[in-house]
């Protein structure tokens, strides 16, 4: 099952007019690069969740033929059911057999099969591959012993000088969850009909209280996940193999205008002497001549004048003639 129903609120404008799974990366529908993946490992029929633009991501995936798989969908209508939520919503297709559960914003390749041997192995009910959070990226603490999960920590942080000076050198790196996990048919006896829920509180806190084994698979294959607009133009710039420019369809570029470290998705026109600098340009956009931008995400302004309201959580733009610009400033 991969999750794509989401908001995507982090990542908007880039989300106005299709879910966060949905959006392009690097010519290919990024929840396209997770069926592909799962599939690699010969998962066939997968189901995909939906809720927030729906049809963006139905339109994107098809039945799935694209990418070697055949695709279900289960939508949560009229309200996103959270992780367990939306196991449930589908546990008419899930609750014969072990399956394996991926976020649809990563991309990784981590290898699932050896997760699965982890977790046959194991015996347990339920396996959360993870991995060690290296940069003290702000991600939950995931604490385990001998293999199994033993809870749940803080965000991490990144090390103070205290901490520094008391580990005289030896820093260890935190675990974190990738969104990879792998359940048996037995978790749906935690998870309740018909109710938002989510997957911590509901199935793993409760069920390491009542003993259940919960077994872990920790890799140091390579994991990304693209959940701000900031980590979207680094990872994608990361995955470039030294190209300066990604375009999407049907794009214009004047031959006066510099343009580098660059997305480019649809339909977009670039004039004469303009200047782009570690930008991403949303779907028909144009750079008037002369526009000089860095650090900055681009969408189509009536596209924000015409949405209901700006999430909370978005970073702050401003409209400049006919685009919407919004300078990339990570969360803190």
């Amino acid at each position: 099952m991969i999750l794509a129903a989401g908001f995507g609120t982090r990542l908007f404008p880039l989300t106005i007019d299709r879910t966060k799974p949905a959006i392009p990366f690097l010519g290919k529908p990024l929840v396209g690069y997770v069926a592909e993946y799962v599939a690699k490992f010969g998962f066939k029929d997968i189901i995909v969740n939906l809720h927030h633009q729906p049809e963006s991501v139905r339109e994107v995936l098809g039945d799935g033929t694209n990418y070697g798989v055949k695709i279900h969908y289960t939508e949560e209508m009229p309200d996103i059911l959270g992780t367990a939520g939306a196991l449930d919503n589908a546990r008419h297709l899930l609750e014969d057999d072990t399956f394996v559960i991926v976020n649809g914003k990563i991309i990784t390749d981590i290898d699932i099969s050896e997760a699965v041997e982890t977790h046959k192995k194991s015996g347990a009910i339920a396996t959360m591959v993870l991995k060690p959070n290296v940069k003290r990226e702000k991600f939950t603490e995931v604490n385990a012993t001998d293999g199994f999960l033993t809870g749940f920590g803080n965000f991490a942080h990144p090390f103070t000088a205290e901490e520094i000076k008391d580990t005289t050198g030896r820093l260890t790196a935190p675990l974190m969850f990738t969104g990879i996990h792998i359940l048996e048919p037995k978790v749906f006896d935690y998870i309740p009909r018909n109710v938002y829920s989510d997957i911590v509180p509901t199935f793993y806190n409760p069920a390491l209280k009542n003993g259940e084994r919960i077994a872990v698979h920790i890799t140091d294959a390579n994991w990304f996940e693209l959940s701000t607009i900031p980590r979207y133009l680094d990872i994608s710039l990361a995955m470039m193999n030294g190209a300066n420019v990604c375009a999407g369809e049907n794009c214009v570029v004047s031959g006066r205008a510099t343009v580098r470290d660059s997305i480019m998705w649809d339909n977009v026109s670039i004039g004469d002497d303009a200047h782009l600098y570690r930008t991403i340009i949303a779907d028909d956009v144009i750079i008037e001549a002369g526009d000089h931008y860095e650090n900055a995400a681009i969408v189509r302004a009536d596209m924000v004048r015409n949405c209901e309201e700006i999430p909370e959580k978005a970073l702050k733009g401003y409209i400049q003639g006919e685009n919407y610009i919004v300078p990339l400033i990570e969360y803190i």
